[in-house]
């Protein structure tokens, strides 16, 4: 009886706790905090620059030395601070402005863990990625494909409550998180946990899994006996819940295999998320991948599932990465195979503009169209940054 007790005196505690209270200690000095898996595999998929810094003490202890930092830090604290328990006011409190990333950004030691444009630029994309999540998950901004992205239509009391849970985890201590600088980007994690939106790290490791019998093959591969490195079959997802493989789906995995068959070609990269429509229970990688080996006989080890995309953009993009945890060449061509109309826009100037406006770059280059289904492309390792300002598929 004194357990359950302590656990309801606990409760009340939290309940009654001022929402803009800073990170409480400790429950027991010298104890660390508790990790949370989930949360730790989301930080270090969505935040790698944050995640690798809140993993060093002595890493936040510079920056916050840094000029101007500690005031900024303080005031964004007050700020939180002055919402009293208004949920919303938090989530709107916790938005970083243009000056205070300005600050920060400039604040992060240039020798960070970084991507190829260095650490300030991965630090940017970082804290705009917290924003987005605010915004989109938090304060029901309405997402740039709001179909498939976003929380979509939610009950107020749950909305309340969401915000209300995001947090009090924010503020609850957790092992190598980067609470001590600023605990946003905790806020942000628990916001999408909440949500049930932990979608980035739903299929990870992707070396493993349904992709074991291809990654182990790759290892003895002799990438120069192939014309092709990979085939990479684009998405289309369908438009009602009960299907598991679109229409147009079914016709680029008859494309893959026939194209298969012709024997130049290292890997199929299947790739699709679970995207269309939204809260459909199906991956559309792995629907491809069933189909190639159930109904043309593609051999397992050599099929690679990406099970993220969840655009045209990201379908190039990702395919991208997993070649290069293939191991593969990235001065040999791939080969895309898609649907003629979706060929002919990978193929053209707006496409591009596509990707530099919403990736930053081209995930590769797009070669000539060898038929209406077939295009060249050889991947771009730009396509390496991580971006949590598309928080489901960073």
């Amino acid at each position: 009886m004194r357990f359950r007790a302590g656990i309801a005196l606990a409760a009340l505690l939290i309940a009654s706790a001022p929402a803009g209270a800073g990170p409480p200690a400790a429950s027991v000095i010298g104890v660390p905090p508790a990790g949370d898996r989930v949360m730790a595999a989301l930080s270090q998929r969505l935040f790698p620059l944050f995640d690798s810094i809140g993993a060093d003490p002595g890493a936040v202890d510079r920056i916050i030395a840094k000029p101007g930092v500690t005031a900024m830090l303080a005031a964004r604290t007050a700020r939180r601070a002055g919402c009293g328990q208004d949920v919303v006011c938090i989530a709107q409190a916790l938005i970083w402005t243009p000056s205070e990333t300005a600050l920060l950004v400039r604040a992060i030691p240039h020798d960070t863990a970084h991507a190829d444009d260095g650490a300030a630029a991965q630090a940017g994309r970082e804290v705009e990625g917290v924003n987005v999540i605010l915004r989109t998950y938090g304060l029901g901004q309405v997402p740039r494909y709001p179909q498939i992205d976003g929380a979509g239509a939610i009950d107020p009391q749950e909305a309340k409550a969401r915000l209300q849970a995001a947090d009090w985890l924010s503020r609850t201590p957790r092992a190598r998180s980067a609470q001590r600088l600023d605990t946003s980007i905790d806020y942000a994690l628990a916001l999408l946990d909440v949500s049930d939106r932990t979608d980035a790290i739903g299929f990870d490791p992707l070396t493993g899994g349904l992709n074991a019998p291809a990654v182990k093959r790759a290892r003895s591969i002799d990438w120069k006996a192939w014309r092709y490195s990979a085939m990479i079959v684009t998405g289309v997802g369908p438009e009602t819940p009960d299907t598991a493989l679109s229409p147009f789906g079914k016709y680029h995995v008859r494309l893959a295999a026939d194209r298969f068959a012709r024997g130049d070609i290292a890997f199929v990269i299947v790739s699709g998320g679970r995207a269309h429509p939204r809260g459909t229970r199906f991956t559309e990688a792995e629907q491809m991948r069933s189909a190639l080996i159930d109904r043309y006989g593609v051999p397992a080890d050599a099929i690679v599932v990406e099970p993220y995309a969840r655009h045209t953009t990201t379908n190039l993009r990702n395919a991208s990465r997993l070649l290069v945890a293939l191991g593969a060449p990235l001065d040999r061509d791939a080969l895309l195979v898609c649907n003629p109309g979706q060929s002919e826009t990978i193929a053209s100037a707006a496409f591009t503009q596509r990707n530099l406006t919403e990736l930053g770059y081209v995930p590769g280059e797009v070669g000539q169209r060898l038929s209406p289904t077939e295009l060249s492309f050889r991947p771009s390792p730009m396509s390496l940054r991580v971006d949590p300002r598309d928080p489901l598929d960073p």
